[in-house]
């Protein structure tokens, strides 16, 4: 999950009308080009792809408080991992709800560039209306399991914030190999997700129902390390990793060993 500020104009209690949240300026329509997968409609509807869920969780209070008040060390340590500034061309591979998309945004070389790409268009809207005019961003609607038109070896840096946790373990391989297909040799591809809390962590014992209520998917990241999804044929230059609160986090940078083309 990628997060974000709320919304600008007259402030609402709860949710903003939806009538404001589908403003849309025409001419920047995004065009959708592939289909919502049927896990994200089924296990997600209620709060990254109908528009009324988007506008309910579209407040930065709100996700950090799921996130225990760690949104902005764990954001931070994300974007320190991609360099500061960041140079060359990153891929952000999801951008729900935006704020994440911004930050990154700001953190740019005077050399560089942000590609995002999302599967639901109105989160992509979304974050196109928090983004300034005038940094070098292109939003496209992709799946992540298949970037169709993003050549191999195409940027120096790809992040993952938030998104492997949302997806089956099929979905999650895909998406971790196209990730490592369209990254440069000596790039890094940076992760940043869920982790198995250390025992002594009361998270270990209280996340567990709320995960298999709302996050069908993410215990996944507790039984097994993110290294087990990578390609099988994939070598990589260096892998590190860093747990947060408790364990209850973690942030991975792979880095892509030179020689190393495509998978």
């Amino acid at each position: 999950m990628n997060y974000t500020t709320s919304h600008t104009g007259k402030p609402h209690r709860f949710m903003p009308p939806l009538s404001d949240f589908q403003t849309k300026e025409k001419k920047h329509h995004t065009q959708q080009v592939v289909s919502v997968p049927a896990y994200l409609e089924e296990k997600y509807w209620w709060a990254y792809v109908r528009p009324q869920a988007i506008a309910f969780w579209d407040h930065e209070w709100m996700v950090n408080l799921i996130l225990l008040g760690n949104m902005a060390k764990l954001r931070d340590r994300a974007l320190d991992a991609l360099g500061s500034p960041i140079a060359g061309r990153t891929l952000q591979i999801a951008c729900v709800y935006g704020d994440f998309s911004v930050r990154l945004a700001e953190r740019l070389a005077a050399n560089g560039s942000l590609d995002i790409v999302d599967v639901v268009p109105d989160q992509l809207e979304n974050a196109r209306r928090k983004l300034s005019p005038t940094v070098p961003v292109r939003l496209t609607q992709r799946d992540a399991t298949c970037l169709t038109k993003f050549d191999d070896a195409t940027y120096e840096q790809v992040i993952l914030f938030f998104l492997l946790h949302e997806m089956p373990a099929d979905v999650r391989e895909r998406t971790l190999r196209e990730a490592l297909r369209v990254l440069k040799p000596g790039g890094k591809l940076v992760i940043v997700d869920f982790h198995k809390p250390f025992a002594w962590n009361p998270f270990r014992y209280l996340y567990p129902p709320m995960f298999r209520l709302l996050e069908p998917f993410a215990l996944d990241m507790w039984r097994e390390s993110i290294e087990q999804w990578l390609p099988k044929d994939f070598v990589a230059a260096e892998i590190t990793q860093e747990t947060l609160f408790g364990g209850l986090y973690q942030k991975l940078v792979i880095r892509k060993r030179m020689g190393h083309l495509s998978q």
